[in-house]
C-alpha cells in the first residue's frame, strides 16, 4: 500500500478519536455540566431563572433529562470507549505495521485489529452501562454518575488500586505492554485474522483497564477531566519503555486516595 493510503488510514483513525472527544464535549455541554462533570454555574443560574419565570429553557430541559436508561447510557459509554481507548491502540497498531512485510500483514488486517478491539470495548460499554443503572437504583451514585457516598468512592479507589498489584493485572498488562509478543504467538493474516487478533487484544485490554473506567463513578462519568487523565495514564502504562514502571506506583496512589476519601467520610 502506498504511503498516501497509509497516511489516509492513520488520519482517519485520529479523526475518529477527535470526533469521539468532540461528541463527549457536546454531550457535556447539552447536559449543562462543566469539565469536572458537575452542573455548571451557568446551568444553575439558568435553572433559577427558569423557575422564577415559570418556564424551562431548552438547556434546562436537557439538564433535567439526565441519562438514566440503558438506551441513553450505552451509546454514551460506547463513544467514551472510542475517545479513551483508541489512543491506547497506537503502540499495538505500530507493532502490527512492523510485521506487515515480514509476516504478510495487510492494511485490511490492520483495520480488522481496530474493529475487533473496539467490538470488545463496546461490549464492556454495555456491561458498565448496566452497572451504572444498578448503582443509580441502589442510591450509590446520582443521575450524573457521581458517587453519593464517600465510603463507596473510597472503596472503589482502594479496589482499583489493589487490582494494580494483582496477577490478573500483571498478565493483561503484559499483553497490552508488549503487543508484538501477542502477534507473534497468535498471528493470522487478512481482515478476518486481524479481527480475531483484535478481539483477543481487546479482551486483555479490558482486563487491564476496566478499573480506570469504573473510577468514573467516583467523580462523575461525564467528567472530561477524569476522561483526560485516565486516557493519559493508560497511554503511558502501555508505552514499551516506561509502562512497567507506573503500574504499581499508581496503585499506591489510588489506595492512599481511597483511604483518604473514606477517612474524610468518617469525620464528616
Amino acid at each position: 500500500m502506498s504511503g498516501f493510503a497509509r497516511s489516509a488510514l492513520w488520519l482517519t483513525f485520529f479523526a475518529a478519536i477527535l470526533a469521539a472527544w468532540w461528541m463527549m464535549f457536546s454531550m457535556a455541554q447539552m447536559m449543562g455540566v462543566d469539565w469536572t462533570g458537575r452542573p455548571s454555574g451557568m446551568m444553575q443560574m439558568g435553572g433559577m431563572s427558569d423557575a422564577m419565570s415559570g418556564g424551562m429553557s431548552a438547556s434546562g430541559d436537557m439538564a433535567m433529562m439526565e441519562m438514566t436508561s440503558f438506551g441513553a447510557l450505552f451509546p454514551m459509554w460506547a463513544i467514551m470507549m472510542a475517545a479513551m481507548m483508541l489512543p491506547t491502540m497506537i503502540p499495538t497498531l505500530r507493532s502490527y505495521e512492523d510485521l506487515m512485510v515480514s509476516a504478510n500483514g495487510t492494511r485490511a488486517g490492520w483495520a480488522g485489529v481496530i474493529l475487533g478491539y473496539f467490538i470488545v470495548w463496546v461490549g464492556f460499554a454495555a456491561l458498565i452501562a448496566t452497572a451504572q443503572i444498578g448503582l443509580m437504583a441502589s442510591g450509590l451514585i446520582d443521575d450524573l454518575g457521581i458517587a453519593n457516598s464517600l465510603w463507596f468512592a473510597g472503596a472503589l479507589l482502594v479496589t482499583v488500586g489493589a487490582f494494580q498489584f494483582s496477577r490478573t493485572k500483571e498478565i493483561c498488562h503484559g499483553v497490552c505492554h508488549s503487543p508484538m509478543q501477542y502477534f507473534l504467538g497468535h498471528w493470522r493474516t487478512g481482515f478476518a485474522g486481524g479481527l480475531r487478533m483484535g478481539l483477543g487484544l481487546g479482551a486483555f485490554c479490558v482486563g487491564c483497564c476496566w478499573g480506570f473506567m469504573a473510577l468514573g463513578f467516583v467523580g462523575g462519568v461525564m467528567s472530561l477531566l477524569w476522561m483526560g487523565l485516565a486516557t493519559l495514564f493508560m497511554v503511558i502504562e502501555k508505552l514499551p519503555q516506561i509502562g512497567h514502571y507506573v503500574t504499581k506506583p499508581a496503585g499506591v496512589v489510588l489506595i492512599a486516595a481511597g483511604l483518604g476519601v473514606a477517612g474524610y467520610g468518617v469525620i464528616q
